[in-house]
């Protein structure tokens, strides 16, 4: 794909690393990158001045002023570094004329931590090595499980879904899979079966407002006795309070949750000297079966040079589109 003129493209929400990674691909692609460890919003959308496409982070919303904003100077084209599509409003920035895309990277990186969290969830990995790490070497007081002996539930079947579900085949598990179009060779079930006969329960499907507290009150307590909930997909996907309520209760047996409602602001931070105001997450880290981690399952170095690429090739796609169409 070549170019007369370079391609201008703003980067919003640039850390470190991707910052190296846009400035090492973009003269490959004829592009020209205005990078900016600032989350896009309406008082640095100027940056984007002269510049049709910007590439936006997954960690900040970005509201309607700033779309407003962004159309102000010009932009037309909006490409956010990663799956999910929540953080934007997507029908309000294209009844502004601002189209948005996403971008697709390895999905064997959050496919392998959903399998990491899942074995250290039924093996008490947790509490084990909390123990371990205070010289108390006994044998935790409930055996682990084998995942050959268990039945997992896999919601959402899209490629990451897919990456599990190939991944569970070589444990040797019974597989349940629930989406509104099969897209694997799994055992396709209704939702309320996949929950009732599941030990462990996986989220990969997009969070919109019809998944929106998927997990709520009422399908927590139709889940199988002592089960297990693995989240990587998004944090509100799972009603969260109906989750420490069970976790509390004994109802299920344990959580490992990569995301969490409430996690912009605080994941990605270090919260080491600040108070974290979220009671539901500081509920969550003292209980000795949930595991916590900062939304880091995407991030590899595979992944990482994947979404910074497809990136630049969104923006230039639309780009070349609009040039001879």
């Amino acid at each position: 794909m070549t170019y007369r003129e370079p391609v201008g493209i703003t980067i919003y929400g640039c850390g470190e690393d991707e910052a190296a990674l846009f400035r090492e691909l973009a003269p490959r692609f004829g592009v020209m990158p205005t990078i900016t460890a600032e989350a896009v919003n309406e008082s640095n959308a100027d940056l984007a001045a002269g510049d049709r496409c910007i590439s936006v982070g997954h960690r900040s919303r970005v509201t309607g002023a700033t779309l407003r904003a962004l159309k102000d100077v010009g932009v037309a084209y909006l490409s956010t570094r990663s799956i999910g599509f929540n953080h934007v409003d997507v029908r309000y920035a294209e009844s502004l004329g601002i189209a948005v895309g996403n971008v697709a990277y390895s999905s064997d990186s959050v496919a392998d931590y959903t399998l990491m969290l899942m074995l250290m969830a039924v093996r008490h990995a947790k509490a084990t090595i909390l123990r371990a790490d205070v010289h108390d070497y006994r044998l935790h007081e409930a055996r682990g499980k084998e995942l050959r002996d268990l039945t997992i539930g896999v919601i959402g079947t899209g490629r990451i879904g897919t990456a599990v579900v190939d991944r569970l085949r070589g444990f040797g598990c019974r597989t349940l899979a629930h989406d509104n179009t099969p897209k694997t060779a799994a055992e396709y079930v209704p939702l309320d079966e996949l929950l009732r006969e599941s030990d462990i329960v996986t989220l990969h499907t997009p969070l919109n407002p019809r998944t929106h507290h998927l997990l709520d009150r009422r399908r927590i307590a139709a889940m199988k006795h002592g089960a297990y909930v693995v989240n990587t997909g998004r944090g509100a996907l799972i009603d969260t309070e109906a989750l420490v309520s069970a976790l509390e209760s004994g109802r299920l047996g344990g959580a490992a949750l990569d995301v969490l409602e409430g996690e912009e602001g605080i994941f990605y931070a270090d919260r080491r000297d600040r108070p974290v105001e979220s009671k539901p997450l500081l509920r969550l880290q003292q209980l000795p079966n949930v595991l916590i981690s900062p939304h880091t399952a995407y991030y590899t170095d595979h992944a990482l040079s994947d979404t910074v690429e497809n990136s630049i090739v969104n923006c230039l796609n639309f780009t070349e589109r609009n040039q001879h169409g």
